[in-house]
């Protein structure tokens, strides 16, 4: 596992590929029209925030890029190819992963064979070898190991890897969960809520991590009701109020954006 050293986001001049494109998404449930063309890009190594009020469209728009819901119109391209339709575990396997809102940890498993099982598709063994605990199982189960501990200590994970993930406490879980992702190798990160649930230290903590996650070269796009933590780590902002896009920019412009502030705080009224 890469190691880095904390340092500030570089500019988005220094960026590197393009990775994640969406362009004109659209999705509907009945009547309602919960992602309403949303376009946004997001390069290697940025740090992008979608917001917006509470059933603004962000988790849908979550769920069309990963492969959970199928747009009734745009495109999401990913590395340059359309993954509009593409399957989750495939999307998974060429190099995206996410975390949800909810946790989605296995509650059955060990800390450690949580984030284990994001490797499983990647390790070089058959049902043959797995029955037979051959050679070639034992050392790629040894490597896997190796590498699950890695990101937990990279996430700042300071509990027994050994309980059961329900035995943690809440702030534990989301660092197991965010492990898991990190241990499918991916080259863009979508989180959902990282920091709901948290406490001020823990947030403060989570900002160091993502900014870690960063330095790895992982794109990373979030979604995040608090204010404070998206200000301090995005880099862009994408900002929606009943599924359609109202503004994109950097944090200082999304901040003093009227369309923004009258979103999240109402028209003034007039005399």
């Amino acid at each position: 596992m890469t190691q880095v050293t904390e340092t500030q986001p570089s500019d988005a001049a220094q960026r590197g590929e393009l990775l994640l494109s969406v362009r004109d998404l659209a999705v509907h449930f009945g009547g309602v029209r919960a992602v309403d063309g949303l376009s946004f890009d997001v390069h290697e190594g940025e740090i992008v925030s979608v917001i917006g009020p509470n059933g603004a469209g962000k988790t849908s728009a979550f769920n069309c890029i990963t492969g959970f819901y199928r747009p009734n119109a745009g495109r999401v391209l990913f590395g340059g190819e359309d993954i509009t339709r593409v399957r989750p575990s495939t999307i998974t396997m060429n190099g995206m992963a996410r975390t949800f809102q909810n946790l989605r940890l296995f509650s059955d498993m060990s800390v450690l064979d949580n984030v284990k099982t994001a490797m499983h598709s990647r390790i070089r063994q058959n049902v043959f070898d797995q029955l037979l605990h051959t050679r070639r199982y034992r050392e790629s189960e040894r490597r896997c190991t190796l590498d699950a501990r890695g990101w937990l200590d990279f996430v700042g994970f300071r509990g027994d890897e050994e309980l059961f993930v329900t035995q943690l406490p809440y702030g534990e879980q989301r660092r197991v969960e965010i492990a898991r992702a990190l241990a499918s190798q991916p080259r863009l990160l979508l989180l959902d809520e990282p920091g709901a649930g948290l406490n001020h230290q823990e947030k403060a903590e989570l900002m160091v991590l993502i900014r870690r996650i960063q330095q790895l070269g992982v794109g990373i796009v979030l979604i995040e009701h608090d204010m404070g933590l998206v200000m301090e780590v995005s880099e862009r902002i994408v900002v929606l109020n009943f599924g359609k896009e109202i503004a994109d920019g950097t944090p200082v412009e999304i901040k003093n954006n009227p369309a923004v502030i009258e979103a999240y705080l109402g028209a003034e009224e007039t005399e």
